[in-house]
């Protein structure tokens, strides 16, 4: 009997970068502690070609064991991170790259064009290029093609534009609150490539082998600010456009850069919390059952104390969407549960000083309102290492508050039906909601892993537009993010009428016109309420709010521009520093200058001083001796004056 041996091979041209992850699951994959290698051999009746005992099976098998043993460890590598956290940091010997299979592997599945007008892609862009193109279901060498049809040639020359296409394009399909694929080790390590390919999208001269996988050691590599603040944003729940520079700060620290293990600790920090807000829907009473919780406070180590007329009442603190809970241990167990709003206008939080008896010696509270009229909590948050705890609680506090002055100022009225005529307007204020609840929980991750900021409120958006300056334009592009969307209906009522053009005739922009984003979506001059869309800052934001050679693929991601609202957030960044700047130097000369130019001015008219005092001890003849004196000389001196003058 004859046979043939078949074996499937798979086209180098064609295969996956990663063939672990088709683009379809692979959030779903995971890494399995022992690997196990299977595969299936088709035997077929061919005639008189092949003898089946002519093969040498063992050769065979042992020569499809390497390689997918070279194979599978590769994979392996990919499905895990390169560096792991926790307190110990030992090499792991079963996750080291093999320099020459991956290299091997890599060259054979790389399809894209590497060498541009501008230069020749680095290792790290022409990675992020092909993993993101397999996940968006095609190659690398189509996604580019693609990408030339649809831009122009002085934008397609620019490499970091393709990288952001491969990137947004993929990530602008999830619309959740957190991106699934970050519980994927893997998908961790490739948005940290792509910042690295970001940042530098060219081969470096220095670099000996620029096609070599093992000659990138991503766990010694930096992400700078300007690549974490384009990239980190785009992914669900990591970032967003009005804080990224400020997170960046708090993770960097004193260094140059975010490191691989230290970006992999932030976002896994990141997704505990998540995962803790869900099991406290599930463990706490029903009373809050319709609200979302953010956080709790509650510890034996460090309690949460409200204190009510000079008596310390430990309990347990809990914050939601909408309001304060606190449910206070007594001697007998635990009391009720009180509830303090924080969606009524009028509500603020301050920073206070409490203590026994009216002594205010603890500067570790917070003091609630919900309004004039209203009761007022004080609480403390005891921390003994410092007083950042009560700064951390003031900013979830006061992001709460200043999220509903947002929604009052800027978003539509209750019961206003014409959230219905604007498709997905109806859930605007969910999305702001949602907005700070993330906000929140990356101060709570940043919080857990001791990367915080001296002032944490500009860590959260809301309470960082308060006082910022071009503030007022920022909240408004975020309006327009939250609540615009496309008409689903025709309508002409009196002040509804759909103008496109918000320009008038001469080509100004009208503030009486409705305002678009950059996808087209509307935003009703209905809902136009605060004063500051009459200011001439907003006049004149508004007048430019257009992309000009970029590709928009949704109002939150645009490739090779920016969104309206990353471009108001810029222009308030700068401004902000120039604040910032002009006060430490004033701080400088009231600390440093002046008092020392005061001590040397006082220095220099101490014997003017001295003589202006002893003129008035004259004056009042308090020595009369002296003013005698005095005089005497002051006459003698004028007499010989007129002796000596000449006589006309």
């Amino acid at each position: 009997m004859y046979s043939k041996l078949s074996i499937t091979h798979v086209n180098p041209s064609k295969a996956a970068l990663f063939p672990l992850f088709p683009h379809r699951d692979f959030c779903k994959v995971g890494s399995s502690a022992k690997p196990k290698l299977r595969f299936r051999l088709v035997v077929q009746s061919l005639g008189d070609k092949w003898r089946l005992r002519d093969i040498d099976t063992n050769a065979v098998q042992e020569q499809l064991n390497m390689w997918l043993v070279k194979t599978q460890s590769f994979l392996n590598e990919v499905t895990s991170p390169l560096v792991r956290t926790g307190h110990g940091s030992k090499h792991d010997p079963v996750n080291v790259f093999d320099t020459q299979d991956i290299d091997d592997i890599f060259m054979a599945e790389k399809t894209i064009q590497s060498s541009t007008p501008s230069g020749d892609l680095s290792l790290a862009a022409i990675v992020s290029i092909e993993q993101f193109s397999r996940m968006n279901g095609l190659t690398g060498e189509k996604m580019q093609k693609i990408f030339r049809a649809l831009v122009p040639e002085i934008v397609y020359n620019d490499a970091r534009n393709l990288v952001e296409y491969c990137c947004f394009r993929f990530l602008s399909r999830d619309s959740s609150d957190i991106h699934p694929c970050l519980k994927e080790p893997a998908f961790q390590r490739l948005i940290f490539i792509t910042m690295l390919a970001w940042e530098n999208p060219y081969h470096e001269a220095d670099d000996s082998n620029a096609n070599s996988l093992g000659k990138a050691s991503y766990q010694r590599k930096l992400v700078g600010e300007e690549a974490f603040v384009r990239i980190t944003p785009a992914v669900s729940g990591v970032a967003d456009r009005l804080t990224a520079h400020n997170l960046f700060k708090a993770l960097a620290g004193d260094e140059r850069g975010i490191s691989l293990s230290l970006w992999c600790t932030y976002v896994n920090e990141l997704l505990k919390v998540h995962e803790g807000r869900k099991s406290y829907e599930i463990q706490e009473s029903p009373q809050i059952s319709r609200e979302r919780i953010i956080c709790i406070g509650t510890s034996r180590k460090r309690p949460v104390i409200k204190w009510e007329n000079n008596v310390a009442w430990p309990g347990k603190l809990i914050l939601t969407n909408k309001a304060l809970y606190f449910q206070a241990v007594g001697l007998v167990g635990q009391q009720d549960t009180r509830r303090l709003d924080l969606t009524r206008r009028g509500s603020q939080v301050q920073k206070t000083k409490v203590g026994p008896f009216g002594s205010l010696l603890f500067d570790s509270a917070v003091s609630v309102s919900s309004g004039p009229g209203s009761e007022t909590w004080a609480l403390e948050f005891v921390d003994l290492g410092g007083e950042m705890r009560r700064d951390v609680w003031y900013a979830f506090i006061n992001e709460v508050i200043a999220l509903y002055k947002f929604v009052n100022e800027y978003g539509p009225e209750d019961g206003d039906q014409s959230v219905f005529h604007v498709y997905g307007a109806h859930k605007g204020k969910e999305r702001a909601i949602t907005g700070a609840m993330n906000s929140i929980a990356r101060l709570q991750a940043l919080q857990f892993i001791r990367k915080l900021l001296d002032d944490p409120t500009k860590l959260v958006q809301f309470s960082y537009l308060q006082n910022a300056p071009y503030g007022d334009i920022v909240l408004q592009t975020l309006a327009v993010n939250y609540w615009g969307g496309q008409l689903v209906t025709k309508f002409n009522e009196a002040g509804y009428l759909l103008d496109r053009g918000s320009r008038s005739s001469d080509g100004v922009f009208e503030s009486n016109n409705h305002v678009f984003d950059i996808d087209g979506s509307v935003y009703l001059r209905k809902w136009m309420r605060s004063s500051s869309w009459i200011s001439s800052s907003s006049i004149a934001f508004w007048k430019n709010a257009s992309v000009k050679q970029g590709v928009v693929l949704s109002k939150n991601l645009v490739v090779a521009d920016t969104t309206l609202v990353e471009r108001a957030a810029v222009t308030c960044k700068q401004k902000y520093q120039l604040v910032e700047k002009t006060q430490a130097t004033i701080d400088a000369a009231m600390l440093k200058g002046i008092p020392s130019n005061i001590d040397l001015f006082k220095e220099l008219i101490l014997p003017l001083t001295a003589a202006a005092k002893n003129f008035e001890k004259l004056r009042r003849w308090e020595e009369p001796h002296l003013t005698i004196s005095f005089l005497a000389f002051a006459y003698t001196l004028i007499g010989r004056w007129r002796c000596e003058k000449p006589i006309a």
